[in-house]
Parts: C-alpha cells; sequence; structure tokens
C-alpha cells in the first residue's frame, strides 16, 4: 500500500485541473463551477501541497481593481487557513476573443502590448503570494495556415516579451523564475516552441537566459510522439528543468490530459524513478514540485473530481514505491551494470588526454577488434523485464 501524500511530497494542482466545468467542443459543462476557495480547502485535505493558477481562475477576467483586492484578500486567507502555497503562477493569454491570434506574438502590435501588461500585473501578484516559477504556456502563439504568420518575425516578438518581463521582474527584484511549456498543436493547428528541444533552443537566444527554463508537460510531448522521460532528462542535462506538469496521455492524439499514470504506465513508471531516484551514473536531479495538470474526466460527478485528484497522488506514491524497489534490487543493478548503464557516465577520453593521444592509441582504433565488440549483447530487454516486473509488484 502506497503512503498517504503528505505536504512533504510537494504535490501540487492547477485550480483550473479541479475547477473544470467539463465543457468541450462538442458538449456543455458537465459540472457546476468550484469556488476556487473551496478548491484550496479541498486539495489541502486530500494532502496537497501547493495550488497554482491563471490570472483568470481566480479573478474573473474583466474584474474591477476593487473586486479584484476582495478577491485576492478572501483566497489568502483560504491559503493560511490551509497552509496550501502557490509554487507556481501564470496568465491566460488564450480563453478570450482578443488572444484569438495569440499575446506575444498577434498580428495585431495593440494585443501584443496589452498582454504584456496583463502578464505584468500577474506577475506582482505572484511575487506577492510567493511564487517561485512563472509558467508561459503559448497555446495561441501559432496558426492554421503558413501564411497567415512571419513565423521569424514572431519568435522576434516572443523573444522581445520574455525579455522585457524578465527584465521587468529583474528590476522589481522579484525571486521568481520563467518556465516555458512547449505543446505542438491545440488550440492552434501548429504551436510555436512545439517541444522541449525547440524550446531550449528558443532559451540560448535570450537576454536573460539564465533565469529561463522548461515546464514539460507528459502529454504535450506525447502527442508529438516523443519520449517524455528522455525530454525532462535532457531539460535536467541543460539545467533547465524549471517545473513540470503530469499527467497521462494515450497515444498522439487530442490532449487527453488523464490521471499521471492512466496513459502510459511504463513511461510514467521511468519517469518518477528518474525524478525520484536521478539518472544511473550520477547526473543532475528534480528537486521542484511534483504538478499535476490533469482534468477530471466530463464523465464524473463533483466526488469524481476529488476522487480523480487524489488518484494523481497515490499514482505517484505508488510509482515512487516501485521506483525505489527497482533501484534497491541486486538482480536490477547486475542487470544495469552488464548493460553499462552506469559506465555511459565515464569520460571518452581520460583525464588529461588530448584528441592527439587518443589517435596515437592503437588500442582505440588499429588494434580494436570491432567484429569481436559487435558480438556484445547489451540484455536490455532484460533489464527492462525487472523493470516492468517491479512495475506490475511480481518482484
Amino acid at each position: 500500500m502506497a503512503a498517504e501524500p503528505t505536504k512533504d511530497d510537494r504535490f501540487s494542482f492547477g485550480l483550473w485541473t479541479v475547477g473544470w466545468h467539463a465543457n468541450d467542443q462538442f458538449g456543455e459543462p458537465t459540472r457546476a463551477p468550484v469556488d476556487p476557495v473551496e478548491s484550496v480547502h479541498r486539495l489541502g485535505e486530500l494532502g496537497a501541497w501547493g495550488v497554482t493558477f491563471h490570472d483568470d481562475d481566480v479573478i474573473p477576467f474583466g474584474t474591477s481593481d476593487a473586486e479584484r483586492e476582495k478577491i485576492i484578500t478572501r483566497f489568502r486567507a483560504a491559503l493560511a487557513e490551509t497552509g496550501v502555497v502557490v509554487p507556481m503562477m501564470t496568465t491566460n493569454l488564450f480563453s478570450q476573443p482578443v488572444f484569438k491570434d495569440g499575446g506575444f506574438t498577434s498580428n495585431d502590435r495593440s494585443v501584443r502590448r496589452y498582454a504584456l501588461r496583463k502578464v505584468a500585473r500577474n506577475i506582482d501578484l505572484a511575487a506577492e503570494l510567493g511564487a517561485e516559477t512563472y509558467v508561459f504556456w503559448g497555446g495561441r502563439e501559432g496558426a492554421e495556415y503558413d501564411g497567415a504568420k512571419n513565423i521569424a518575425s514572431a519568435l522576434d516578438r516572443y523573444r522581445e516579451g520574455i525579455d522585457a518581463l524578465a527584465q521587468y521582474v529583474t528590476e522589481k527584484g522579484y525571486g521568481l523564475r520563467f518556465a516555458i511549456e512547449p505543446k505542438p498543436n491545440e488550440p492552434r493547428g501548429d504551436i510555436l516552441l512545439p517541444t522541449v528541444g525547440h524550446a531550449l533552443a528558443f532559451i540560448e537566444q535570450l537576454d536573460h537566459a539564465d533565469m529561463v527554463g522548461v515546464n514539460p508537460e507528459v502529454g504535450h510531448e506525447q502527442m508529438a510522439g516523443l519520449n517524455y522521460t528522455a525530454g525532462i532528462a535532457q531539460a535536467l542535462w541543460a539545467g533547465k528543468l524549471f517545473h513540470i506538469d503530469l499527467n497521462g496521455q494515450r497515444s498522439i492524439k487530442y490532449d487527453q490530459d488523464l490521471v499521471f499514470g492512466h496513459g502510459d504506465l511504463t513511461s510514467a513508471f521511468f519517469t518518477v524513478d528518474l525524478l525520484e531516484n536521478g539518472a544511473v551514473g550520477g547526473g543532475p536531479s528534480y528537486t521542484g514540485p511534483r504538478h499535476f495538470d490533469y482534468k477530471p474526466s466530463r464523465t464524473e460527478d463533483i466526488a469524481g473530481v476529488w476522487d480523480s485528484a487524489a488518484a494523481n497522488m497515490r499514482m505517484y506514491l505508488l510509482l515512487k514505491e516501485r521506483a525505489a524497489a527497482y533501484r534497491a534490487d541486486p538482480e536490477v543493478q547486475q542487470a544495469m551494470e552488464h548493460a553499462g548503464v552506469g559506465a555511459l557516465a565515464d569520460s571518452t577520453l581520460s583525464s588529461g588526454e588530448s584528441f592527439n593521444d587518443l589517435l596515437a592509441d592503437r588500442s582505440a582504433f588499429e588494434d580494436f577488434d570491432p567484429a569481436a565488440a559487435g558480438e556484445r549483447g547489451y540484455g536490455f530487454v532484460r533489464l527492462n523485464q525487472l523493470g516492468l516486473e517491479h512495475l506490475l509488484g511480481a518482484r
């Protein structure tokens, strides 16, 4: 049996997850709205450590300044009553018609300026609430038609927006880092910065690249047919895994936002293994929140909403237990050694060895027997089988 979640697990949920009204393009909402304050209390009771939100999740779009302050005061009281924290915030630049062609990359300059002001206002609130990460999901930053958008100019404007906001945060002295959340498509036909790799390359072009990382989501990477575990491993390697979004996805299709582990279970197992135990042979580790960005299915009533929230945490803790047993298993350790998993951490060139030294080493080429080396079996299938047996509780 998995342990019950506690705040030490640092589980967090977006208020847009449990607060989703369960509407979609083909159907009306199947649930009534949930008060964000109620969500904070219910998530806290379930063992969640944090909540995250877009500005519009808590403060309805178009709210007056006076009413906005009342809403924030009430929300802050709920945080104080429950001990729930706000580790991350973001801005909704996708729901309202004004953002139909994007926020930072709209072809309309006035919309781009409005988007920057909307984000800056919410960054101020994030700093007030003690958030450490500010996420940018460019859900409308894209196009359906190749002739509709100058991609080079769009990336210039995207860079300009992030640079301007990073400078704002720096001048204000806020302790915030930015994280870009990639997604290949939906709601736009094609979205800019569609994968972790695209986002990492973009970040290198920024004036404040040191304070910008990525926030990869399971479903978003798998929608593109990519390996989520490998994606976050590269982000860790680059020192850019600032935040993560965990959910479930089954193959290349629309963004399903299933409960974590309810999609590709094997991938979920190795994701948790990496997050909790680090890479075999060493490497940077992830110390941030375990954040769930899922949607309670339209089929669920309000009781099912809270059951599904609890299911995310339980799935993670179950996989954490299985991953710990997997790493501790002597047979697994032997299989890893046979496969050379840890040996990959050994430098190809010896300490102090120059490339000319390598060229002079006959054992590296002239006397090397590629035929004999090609006969080696790595035992990857056996190693994977052991992992799956631990995942299934068979070992």
